[in-house]
């Protein structure tokens, strides 16, 4: 069973399912956005991707960046995905992450977008 993310119940009341192609886009988007700390078992979880929303755009940054979330990325997810390409984008208090990837399990190629708006 996948449970749907963000955890919500189906129309029958019941906890909602999602696919296992969906299910891996779940773990991404969990990943992606959850800063190390937030989670008590797994204190290591997660990217600090929100951390630098404000920080100054420079390349040196992009750079950080990108392979900050590819060691994560392998580190977490890397017995379920191959990574293929990361392109992370910040304006104003929004925060965009395009990930193209394969699915071990299937071998299906998928390009997903992933986007943060901050407060």
């Amino acid at each position: 069973m996948n449970i749907d993310y963000p955890f919500h119940f189906d129309p029958r009341g019941r906890t909602a399912e999602t696919g296992d192609d969906e299910h891996v886009r779940d773990m991404i988007e969990q990943l992606l956005f959850t800063s190390p700390g937030e989670r008590v078992n797994r204190p290591d979880f997660g990217s600090g991707l929100l951390q630098l929303v404000f920080a100054p755009n420079s390349p040196e940054l992009a750079a950080a960046l990108q392979f900050t979330l590819q060691a994560a990325l392998q580190r977490w997810l890397g017995d379920v995905i191959d990574v293929g390409r990361l392109e992370v984008s910040s304006e104003d208090a929004t925060l965009r992450v395009d990930l193209s990837y394969t699915v071990r399990a299937s071998g299906d190629m998928r390009s997903d977008s992933f986007v943060r708006s901050l407060p």
